[in-house]
């Protein structure tokens, strides 16, 4: 489950690149993504291992292609129908900050990949499979699949699948668990403090490498 994220951005930043995207497919929404970012890292290849500036990267190129809300309903599962409107959100946000936080540190070790864009299946109207295979450079061929949705802003992933595990319904067990134990709110504090302390870390770190 650690390296789903990574793999997610690895496609990203990997997949070959369409002359003229169509950001009106879901696959021309995920090139179109590959042509800004790979730009931004062909310039400066020393971003990817810089996790500040990656980060900053991931925040305004990439994660605006993501359906959040629809990811975490899906982690959370049954108990999202009977959280609030502000529970939502909050899960939303602390979820979201997981993950972007967690999976960017792995990302430097998948930076030299090659990427196939198998096919696009449509699950109905606004629904899509975008399926590819990463060749990562130990030599293993891993299957990537990215769930779209169409949105009024345009086709968002909310899940991927690797080697058909998803990433967002991964966390659905440990989650039911903890709110059994602790209800809603509880998981909103154990996914903030798990955030906070990893700021923290990541702080302390910066200040060790100066």
């Amino acid at each position: 489950m650690k390296h789903f994220f990574a793999f997610l951005l690895t496609g990203l930043l990997a997949l070959p690149v369409l002359a003229v995207p169509d950001e009106s497919t879901p696959d021309g929404t995920i090139m179109n993504t590959v042509a800004q970012v790979l730009e931004i890292v062909r310039k400066d290849q020393s971003i990817v291992s810089d996790q500040q500036r990656l980060q900053e990267l991931v925040d305004t190129r990439i994660l605006p292609h993501f359906d959040f809300p629809r990811m975490t309903q899906l982690a959370v599962g049954r108990p999202w129908r009977n959280a609030t409107a502000e529970q939502k959100v909050a899960l939303t946000t602390e979820f979201r900050n997981m993950l972007v936080r967690t999976y960017t540190k792995t990302f430097s070790a998948y930076t030299e990949p090659r990427v196939d864009l198998k096919s696009v299946r449509a699950q109905s109207e606004t629904e899509s499979t975008v399926q590819t295979e990463i060749q990562i450079p130990d030599g293993r061929v891993v299957a990537v699949n990215y769930e779209m949705r169409k949105t009024p802003s345009g086709w968002k992933a909310f899940d991927v699948v690797v080697e058909g595990i998803s990433l967002v319904t991964s966390y659905r067990t440990t989650f039911a668990d903890q709110i059994q134990r602790d209800g809603i709110d509880g998981l909103i504090r154990s996914l903030a403090e798990k955030n906070q302390s990893s700021r923290t870390s990541d702080q302390q770190s910066e200040v060790k490498s100066n």
